[in-house]
């Protein structure tokens, strides 16, 4: 190629992705802080290019706050998981899965101040009035997306439910609490739990007993 070419520009839908891509963990930094600069810089594109895309900041911003609270990624990244993994492992991918958004959510709603029902930059996709959280979350209860999520969460552990002392359901359940409240930074008082920390827990618990966990991972 020479130099007097350039590579062919994107098409508006890949372009409009890769700027809110860029934009999820600036904003989740600076908050309302962030300049449409450094976006471009993230995404590799000059400045100009955002108002060829998006009518201004502000729609930038709401933009990249709605990919980031659509569960639709968290749904496909749980079907994506082996289910034939040995249980850690399979309960491990599932934590990693829903803390990943989790935290990026949490960092996004605190950077923006977002209490639940901020009207200016308030999630648009899978909200409605009422529901406190980011969908997905245990709080989240008015989008269907939520329970599809956990169903998904009940689906992975269907097969090993003869193990469990208490019924799939429940142990989903307490798998996705632990996750919220572990990834919180404010519930957590800043000491994360890892994902690893999260599966030991929900499958061992914490007590000592003379028998040692068959689930293939350490104890927490």
């Amino acid at each position: 190629m020479l130099n007097s070419e350039r590579a062919r520009p994107l098409p508006p839908d890949e372009r409009r992705a890769s700027l809110v891509a860029a934009a999820i963990p600036l904003i989740a930094e600076h908050g309302l802080k962030v300049t449409t600069k450094q976006i471009a810089t993230a995404a590799g594109v000059a400045e100009g290019t955002i108002f060829r895309v998006f009518t201004d900041k502000t729609e930038l911003i709401q933009a990249a706050i709605n990919t980031a609270f659509d569960p639709e990624r968290t749904l496909a990244e749980l079907g994506a998981i082996d289910i034939g993994l040995p249980l850690f492992e399979r309960c491990l991918a599932i934590t990693r899965v829903l803390q990943d958004r989790l935290v990026t959510v949490f960092k996004i709603m605190i950077a923006m101040r977002m209490a639940p029902g901020q009207p200016k930059y308030r999630p648009k996709q899978g909200n409605t009035p009422g529901q406190v959280g980011p969908p997905g979350s245990p709080g989240a209860s008015f989008d269907p997306r939520t329970e599809q999520i956990f169903h998904e969460i009940v689906r992975l552990l269907e097969p090993d439910s003869a193990r469990f002392t208490s019924p799939v359901k429940d142990v989903a359940n307490i798998l996705r609490l632990l996750t919220f409240s572990g990834s919180h930074p404010y519930i957590s008082d800043g000491n994360l739990l890892t994902a690893e920390q999260i599966t030991s827990t929900v499958l061992d618990g914490v007590r000592r007993r003379p028998d040692t966990p068959d689930h293939g991972g350490p104890r927490c």
